[in-house]
């Protein structure tokens, strides 16, 4: 009896050594799953997959996907965007050299540059678009607690275009008379709280911005900012009928009847503000109620600019403030073309074009929405700068990015980003 527990003894601890001299080569693989979540994981968490595969059932391919998956394409997408990768070539080299991560980063297919570069020519570029609209959904009601200042209503919008030039021998498609040159147009309905999109669209360059408002979704009871290209007395009637108020800079010259004046205090910059009719028969018969009129003096460059508008309750003052920051959607465009990839692509049709600048709204978004949901203090900037460095990192986003960067130089920088404003008299 003593002998044979002692042989089964024995036996354990043989099977015991054999097992963890075999598990030697899995423990890497245990402590792997054991850990946090890499930042890219962090941050692509803000959409879920089943909403992506919800999205990709409404865009099928016209051949089955095999080797990368539609999801699998967005998310190298995405890692080109929050990495400054130059070329498909360099998104797949980075990726493949952590190919133990690949599984927790979400990939489940094989990543070249053969499969994403067909994948970018040939899969729809609406499925991102429509990606696009979610997270942007998404970001809406995570920055709705957001205040704006004082006086101000509770929903602003700033509607605005902006040119992405492209080199004509490599695009031809989007040749651009005007210009002789390539190019599409990309329109951003931008939210004031928070600088999250929340709406867009991309066109070739000369589809006019007077024709979005015919596109643009209506928010009944919020202000529309708009520059003086949105100026269509047609559609802005639309506008007011549906119960939106609008801030749209006059163009000149325009007939107006005046009807009352109000007094103003000329301090704060403020000229007139009148209660106006447009004059010319065509006009009055596009917009037949009467119109706020406002005029303000820049000092500094020493112009003058006239604001249109259907609202008569607030002060001329916050009607000027709101115009001011419109200046809120031009940054937004300077900081996606400064930070993000869509000023050099990675295929030269149309469809990759368009697929790269929604997956470039989709980074922005996946980086606010993990701003937010993680109370961050860093600015955008701040955010993508240790995220291009810190990609594959295993820690907390907030432990990451606090001991990343300094988030009172960011403020400082943000603000004086933020003061360059059309005029500054206000």
């Amino acid at each position: 009896m003593e002998l044979g527990a002692s042989k089964k003894r024995q036996f354990v601890d043989n099977l015991f050594e054999v097992f963890c001299v075999g598990s030697r080569s899995s423990l890497s693989i245990v402590a792997l799953m054991q850990a946090h979540p890499t930042l890219f994981s962090q941050i692509t968490s803000g959409l879920f997959h089943s909403e992506f595969s919800r999205l990709a059932e409404r865009f099928p391919t016209a051949k089955p996907t095999r080797g990368l998956t539609l999801y699998d394409q967005f998310l190298a997408l995405c890692f080109a965007q929050l990495t400054y990768r130059e070329s498909l070539r360099d998104v797949v080299a980075c990726l493949n050299s952590r190919q133990r991560l690949l599984y927790h980063l979400g990939f489940r297919g094989r990543i070249s540059r053969t499969n994403l570069a067909y994948a970018n020519k040939h899969r729809d570029w609406r499925l991102f678009q429509a990606v696009a609209d979610t997270l942007m959904r998404r970001a809406a009601r995570l920055y709705q607690g957001e205040r704006l200042d004082v006086g101000f209503p509770n929903q602003v919008f700033a509607l605005d275009s902006s040119i992405i030039s492209l080199a004509l021998n490599l695009f031809p498609w989007g040749y651009f008379d005007l210009s002789r040159k390539a190019a599409v147009k990309l329109h951003v309905l931008l939210s004031l709280k928070g600088n999250v999109p929340a709406w867009g669209a991309i066109t070739m360059p000369l589809f006019s911005d007077m024709k979005m408002l015919d596109q643009v979704p209506l928010y009944p009871g919020a202000f529309y900012i708009m520059d003086r290209g949105y100026m269509d007395f047609v559609r802005l009637f639309r506008l007011h009928q549906a119960g939106i108020f609008f801030v749209v800079r006059c163009k000149e010259p325009v007939s107006f009847k005046i009807c009352t004046r109000r007094s103003v205090d000329k301090i704060s910059g403020l000229r007139s503000d009148q209660t106006v009719r447009l004059k010319s028969s065509w006009s009055a018969k596009s917009y037949t109620e009467p119109l706020r009129k406002i005029r303000i003096y820049d000092p500094e460059h020493k112009s003058r600019i006239v604001l249109l508008t259907n609202n008569f309750s607030l002060d001329a003052v916050i009607i000027a403030k709101l115009y001011q920051r419109r200046w809120q959607v031009e940054l937004f465009f300077k900081w996606i073309k400064q930070h993000l990839r869509i000023r050099s692509f990675f295929g030269r049709s149309e469809n990759a074009v368009r697929t790269q600048i929604w997956t470039a709204i989709c980074a922005y978004l996946l980086v606010a929405i993990l701003k937010k949901q993680n109370a961050l203090a860093q600015s955008l900037n701040e955010i993508l700068q240790v995220t291009s460095v810190s990609i594959f990192e295993q820690m907390p986003a907030a432990e990451l990015l606090s001991t990343g960067v300094s988030s009172e130089r960011s403020s400082s920088n943000e603000n004086d980003s933020q003061n360059f404003l059309p005029f500054n008299c206000l």
